[in-house]
């Protein structure tokens, strides 16, 4: 997808894009400086409609999985995040590759372990959780609804 313009801060955030009529997506390369994507996630976020609870969740979610770019995929990766009448929706991609969609099912791993949470915690966090293959990588999906979601 093409793009007119980027931010100041060289992000593509709010940026419309070419042959569209309203900016519904937005990417972001991964980098060490997860605050700086935390607050573009949350901004995005907020600007398509979430707020709250759901939205503090979808940012934490997004955090863990780029953290986990960073720990296990070389820290080469990006975010792509777009939204819709019902959710918003925002991709982790890593080059690695190595995530499979059964990982996405991934429990507990109880107290005995100190690494280890973050799918089962991007569970606990979101609406949806999908691992993607795709070619040159895998990408964790995190979808979080605008209305509540129903206590787990």
């Amino acid at each position: 997808m093409g793009w007119t313009g980027a931010g100041v801060d060289g992000s593509l955030l709010g940026r419309i894009p070419v042959g569209g009529t309203e900016p519904t997506s937005a990417y972001w390369p991964i980098t060490d400086d997860l605050s700086a994507l935390r607050h573009r996630v949350r901004d995005y976020a907020f600007e398509a409609g979430l707020d709250g609870i759901p939205l503090q969740d979808l940012v934490l979610a997004v955090n863990e999985a780029a953290a986990n770019v960073l720990d296990h995929a070389y820290g080469k990766g990006h975010v792509q995040a777009w939204h819709d009448d019902r959710q918003v929706t925002v991709e982790v991609h890593d080059c690695l590759g190595e995530l499979r969609p059964a990982h996405a099912a991934a429990g507990d791993p109880g107290a005995a372990t100190l690494r280890g949470r973050g799918l089962w915690l991007m569970h606990q966090l979101c609406d949806e959780v999908e691992i993607i293959n795709e070619p040159g990588g895998a990408a964790v999906r995190l979808r979080q609804s605008y209305g509540r979601r129903p206590h787990r």
